[in-house]
């Protein structure tokens, strides 16, 4: 009985050995887009694109039939969409259709330029509250995350382009919905965009356990950007250099580790606690 990698190679594209096949079912494992998350297939992206749809990624099969990639290449003159190369596994995970090497996920909000966001909360006289964050990769971290802000009154959340959780479905239900209440601000360069808005009037305030002062002696109060760091290795030095300033959670623990979804729910409800008192 043919099976599909017969059938793929017939096609024009390699053969599969077990160590593939093997490969192919941890992609399996991995994948969790819904049909409403993703378009596929070459004309229906580059149809996308030119619609000026939402976009949170596309992947791109590595060694794509030349002229469809010219095709593509050619509709993403001018746009700054993240594009990622993967092995045709990856592709095959995501959906069973025919995607031609090609697909796009499919943004489920709408985002803003956080340029814009302050500028139009300091005419209308109010004070902004941003939340920033730095290479936060898990989802539903951001999601968590998104609805603590939500609650908190934070403006926008303020996220890099590249190296940063997107928008999807599961992110949207770890909110609670918030994510379709708080702006979410992409940005080329979080570094750029945060001098941007501290130059707007905002006090940049780095949360980092290198920081010496406590989060509690800290004035959070009035037009504020709030700097989170990945788990990992917490906030890039760039941006800490860039802050106004630096403080840290007080922990006894050994551990002395949080996860970043509640530390960033302490330091929100730090600054609410102050503006109310």
């Amino acid at each position: 009985m043919e099976n599909k990698y017969q059938k793929r190679k017939d096609s024009g594209y390699s053969d599969y050995s077990r160590e593939n096949s093997i490969d192919n079912r941890e992609y399996k494992r991995e994948s969790k887009y819904s049909e409403e998350e993703y378009i596929f297939g070459v004309r229906a992206v580059i149809e996308a694109i030119k619609a000026n749809r939402v976009l949170n990624k596309i992947f791109i099969q590595k060694g794509l039939n030349k002229d469809l990639f010219l095709e593509l290449k050619e509709a993403l003159k001018g746009e700054s969409h993240q594009l990622q190369f993967v092995p045709i596994e990856k592709l095959d995970a995501i959906t069973e259709n025919n995607h031609q090497g090609v697909i796009a996920l499919v943004s489920p909000i709408e985002y803003y330029k956080i340029e814009e966001v302050v500028e139009e909360l300091i005419e209308e006289g109010k004070k902004p509250f941003v939340l920033a964050l730095d290479r936060i990769t898990d989802v539903r971290n951001f999601g968590a995350i998104a609805r603590t802000a939500e609650c908190e009154g934070v403006d926008a959340i303020l996220i890099p382009s590249k190296g940063s959780a997107h928008v999807t479905s599961d992110a949207i239900k770890t909110s609670a919905g918030a994510l379709n209440r708080i702006k979410v601000c992409k940005t080329n360069s979080l570094k750029d965009s945060l001098y941007y808005i501290q130059q707007c009037g905002l006090r940049i305030v780095a949360c980092t356990e290198k920081s010496k002062i406590p989060l509690f002696e800290t004035n959070l109060r009035g037009s504020v950007a709030v700097i989170m760091g990945s788990e990992k290795d917490g906030i890039t030095s760039d941006l800490i250099n860039l802050a106004d300033i630096s403080c840290r959670i007080p922990m006894r623990g050994e551990i002395a580790s949080l996860n970043v979804s509640v530390a960033a729910g302490m330091v929100l409800y730090e600054k609410l606690r102050q503006e109310l008192h």
